[in-house]
């Protein structure tokens, strides 16, 4: 009782749904809960519109069974929503931690919002053009449009809850204090930039500090220090250790449609055979002791590579259907607040299966030559762009856009005024304002 009790001053109560802003127009005889409301303004905004028209694995427009950062946005929604249901099913004492759907499904829907088009190559990109000014990083840019950038308000982005701002947190501390670079060469030209020495630190943007630390306020001073605290590491960028327990929900969806979801593309279009799923995943899955999926993955197998699409689906059901109903609540037994003393988690034998379908894709998609070529292709398109916008901005930035840069001049902000610019663009938008420019 007094663990719930304490829920319901702190996050779980008024100030997880304590919004920055003051809002000007109220609804009426509204009946949706702050986090039904979060949840409209995400689906409603222009952000979650161009998801559609950006990369999640493979090129956008390169054929339409691709999924797009929309349409793996909606099933990590729905991945999300099945694990908070099996959780209240799994361990129903503690109820008291779990928050509406609506919750889950707004911090899922949203967590791919900050993506630049091209994916991973025109994150690398803008990072590259941004080495001076803060750097760019799309988990950041996703706080920085749901808190800044999309029009809903006049300055305040969508003015979400504090506890909806904190799931989409996936690395919650300031990018200053985590990067690392091993002092990268600067290229002669930007077609020899080598992406592994400028891929980004994953976090909160400096500039975006005062947002940050009001997202931390309901925190006492142990618990802040807890969730911001990183892994030091002498070769990469220090790594974030903690996050909220709305936020560890979302990050099992993602990264069990990524494993899974990712995989049914690779399989269907023939990017993958057979003899490589074996090799490289369902021997590595059939050794993992107390695994559902060892015990079952010869059926698996069988059906993935099926002629008959009905077996696939089948296939991808029983997979996702397998993580969603090992996972489990565990904690941390050092925080004050239980949102953050509480984590979701794979078991560890389940966790083993995910890892080795993440590495499958990975390796065998995501960094497949014909991949990265239209990545690096997008990535060319996006310095370019950057450049020419830097070289002279108030002559070629849209009016609104322009009219920002020469207002962020007064503090020094103007380069991420264009970083802003360029990340909010869909992939065929960015092709043909390159074509037309150059």
């Amino acid at each position: 009782m007094q663990s719930k009790e304490r829920l319901n001053n702190g996050l779980n109560g008024s100030m997880g749904a304590a919004r920055k802003a003051q809002e000007l127009h109220p609804r009426e005889n509204d009946p949706r809960s702050p986090w039904q409301r979060d949840r409209a303004r995400i689906l409603h905004s222009a952000a979650f519109r161009r998801l559609q028209n950006k990369t999640q694995v493979l090129g956008v427009g390169h054929n339409d069974f691709y999924r797009t950062r929309l349409t793996h946005s909606l099933e990590v929604s729905q991945i999300g929503t099945g694990i908070l249901g099996q959780l209240a099913q799994r361990q129903p004492e503690l109820e008291f931690l779990y928050p509406e759907p609506a919750l889950i499904e707004s911090a899922c829907l949203s967590h791919d919002i900050g993506h630049p088009p091209f994916g991973h190559g025109g994150e690398v990109a803008l990072n590259y053009m941004m080495r001076d000014h803060g750097g760019f990083e799309g988990n950041a840019q996703t706080f920085r449009i749901l808190t800044r950038l999309e029009p809903y308000t006049r300055t305040d982005g969508m003015n979400l809850c504090r506890r909806t701002l904190l799931s989409i947190m996936k690395y919650p501390a300031l990018i200053g204090q985590l990067s690392n670079y091993n002092s990268p060469q600067i290229p002669d030209n930007f077609r020899q930039l080598k992406v592994s020495d400028w891929t980004p630190a994953k976090g909160v943007y400096d500039d975006d500090m005062e947002l940050y630390n009001w997202c931390l306020d309901s925190f006492s001073d142990h618990d802040r220090t807890h969730i911001s605290s990183f892994i030091s590491r002498e070769k990469y960028h220090h790594k974030t250790k903690y996050k909220s327990f709305d936020c560890s929900i979302m990050e099992l969806a993602d990264d069990i449609a990524y494993g899974v979801h990712d995989l049914e593309d690779a399989i269907v279009l023939g990017l993958v055979s057979r003899h490589d799923w074996q090799e490289q995943v369902a021997s590595v899955i059939a050794d993992i002791k107390d695994c559902w999926l060892a015990n079952h993955i010869g059926e698996l197998s069988q059906q993935l590579f099926s002629q008959h699409h009905y077996d696939q689906k089948n296939a991808i059901g029983m997979l996702v259907n397998a993580f969603i109903t090992a996972i489990g609540v565990e904690r941390y037994h050092s925080c004050e607040d239980e949102l953050l003393d509480h984590y979701a988690q794979l078991d560890e034998p389940m966790q083993k299966a995910l890892d080795a379908l993440k590495r499958f894709v990975l390796n065998y998609v995501i960094h497949l030559p014909t991949t990265e070529i239209v990545r690096y292709k997008g990535q060319q398109i996006v310095m370019e762009l950057f450049q020419a916008f830097s070289s002279d901005p108030e002559r070629l930035l849209p009016i609104n856009t322009r009219k920002r840069f020469i207002d962020a001049q007064k503090t020094g902000g103007e380069q991420r005024v264009i970083a802003d610019y360029i990340a909010g663009m869909t992939d065929d938008y960015a092709q043909r304002l390159y074509q037309n420019m150059f």
